[in-house]
This record gives C-alpha cells, structure tokens and sequence, in this order.
C-alpha cells in the first residue's frame, strides 16, 4: 500500500498551525538542557549560572543560526522581508549556531568565572543528540534532502514506507540526506558519551574536539549529496568550513597530546 506524504502540521491552536519542524527542534532542545545541565552538576559547575549560560547560548545560537542562513540566501530574503521570521518555514544553518554558541559561551563563562573549554566539553553531545532529533524537523518539511535516486534505491534502505514517500518530493524519490546526517549525529553522540565516561582517557577539550571532528567529516560527505546547499560563489559554504573544524580539531587534540606524542617518539629511538 502507498501511503500519503506527511503533513508538516501536528496540530491547530487557536486557529494557529503549529508545525511539526518547531515541535522537534523543541524536543531535540530540551534533551540537550537536560543532558548539559546533568553532566554540568557531575563536574559541580555553578547549577544556576549554567542553567543562565545554557539558556542564553541557546537563544543567540538560534539566532545565529538563522542569520547565517539568511545572509547566504539574501537574495530572497531582501526580496521576501517578511519571510525572515517566517522559522516555521525551515532555514536554520548548524554552523551559524555553533558559531555564535561558541562566542555566547565564552563570554558568558568570563563574565561567570567558569571554566570555557570544560564548558564546552560539558556541552558537546548535548548538542550532537539535539542536531540528531532536529534532522527530523527537516524530514516533516521536506528539506535537506539529496539528490534524485530511484524508489528501489531508497527500498535497498530497508526504509518504512511512510519515510520513503516523504522523500517524494516535486516528482521524483531522493537521497534522504536528513536520515543520514541523524543517523552520524546519534551515532557520535554514543561514542562520546562513551569516552567521555571512561576515566583519563580524554583531556580537556577534546570532547568538543570530538564533536567537531566527527560532525564535520559527516558533514562534509553529505553536503556534497544534498540539492539545497548554501552557497559561496561556488563553494557549498557547510563543506568547507566542515573541512575547517576537522582539520582544527586534529591539530587541536595532537597539541593537547603532544607530550605524549614526544614521550613516545623518544622511547622508540631506544
């Protein structure tokens, strides 16, 4: 039996629709609130300042994330003003949120005396499940999707049905790049989570490093499958600055281990 495409509306409030993009994005948001803030108690960070650095960092980063993609499609945007604010609608750039994050945390831990890059450790898998959840939102609004393949391909998947006709979009089946990108997430998600538990094995910041380096070679192979791609000129903008992240994040945790890395290279010359 083929099934009908999936309404991108859960439900009417007051007359008002209210999408299921919003709904998961929310989800995947407070999982990762509740995520942070344990894992902030076990390192006895200040409860009620990282609630205020989460909260806030959420805000900007969700503003950020917006203006980035805004500023890369400013074309339309200058000519639809009005869609700007139109969220519901998808069009929010990870980058732009991990970017303004990024700076949101750092202030917020200068102005609170906390500790940035345990902070940032504290917060990576949290933001790792929560882009895991949020690639659903894209999945109910038909975005982020790649490139044409045949219904056998996506049958190849072992994809439920009701997955493979969403993914019936203007006339043709495509690659459900959402799925894929979820899928890497949840699955860096565990490994972090599983590392970071393992007592003196990781040094400071390389939890973030993680996520950045995981995300990012995820992030650079699917970009290159996805139709809708932010673009610089000709560069897909998410590719290449995903390039970026992973080749700091190497150099990042070869620095943090680089007496080890001497340690070693002497012992081997004797």
């Amino acid at each position: 039996m083929i099934l009908g495409q999936l309404s991108p509306i859960a439900f009417e409030l007051f007359g008002w629709p209210v999408h299921w993009y919003g709904i998961i994005i929310g989800l995947g948001i407070l999982l990762a609130y509740l995520l942070i803030g344990a894992e902030a108690r076990k390192k006895q960070l200040d409860g009620e300042k990282m609630s205020d650095l989460i909260f806030w960092t959420i805000i900007i980063g969700f503003i950020g994330a917006r203006i980035y993609y805004v500023l890369f499609r400013l074309d339309f945007y200058l000519a639809n003003p009005t869609h700007i604010f139109s969220i519901w609608e998808g069009g929010i750039a990870i980058y732009g949120g991990v970017l303004a994050g990024i700076l949101t945390i750092y202030w917020l831990t200068k102005k609170y005396q906390l500790p940035f890059i345990t902070t940032l450790d504290v917060a990576a898998p949290g933001v790792l499940l929560s882009q895991a959840i949020g690639r659903w939102g894209n999945f109910m609004n038909q975005e982020a999707y790649g490139y044409e393949v045949s219904r056998g391909f996506l049958e190849t998947l072992h994809l439920p049905e009701w997955l493979i006709e969403q993914m019936h979009i203007n006339g043709a089946y495509h690659h459900p790049t959402f799925l894929y990108e979820s899928v890497w997430n949840f699955l860096g998600f565990i490994i972090l989570i599983i590392l970071r538990r393992m007592p003196g094995l990781l040094k400071d910041g390389e939890v973030a490093a993680g996520y950045l380096l995981w995300y990012g070679l995820g992030r650079m192979v699917i970009e290159g499958m996805r139709t809708d791609s932010l673009y610089l000129g000709p560069l897909r903008v998410s590719q290449w600055l995903a390039g970026v992240f992973v080749i700091l994040s190497i150099v990042f945790i070869l620095w943090r281990r680089k007496d080890l890395l001497v340690s070693d290279y002497t012992d081997n010359r004797y």
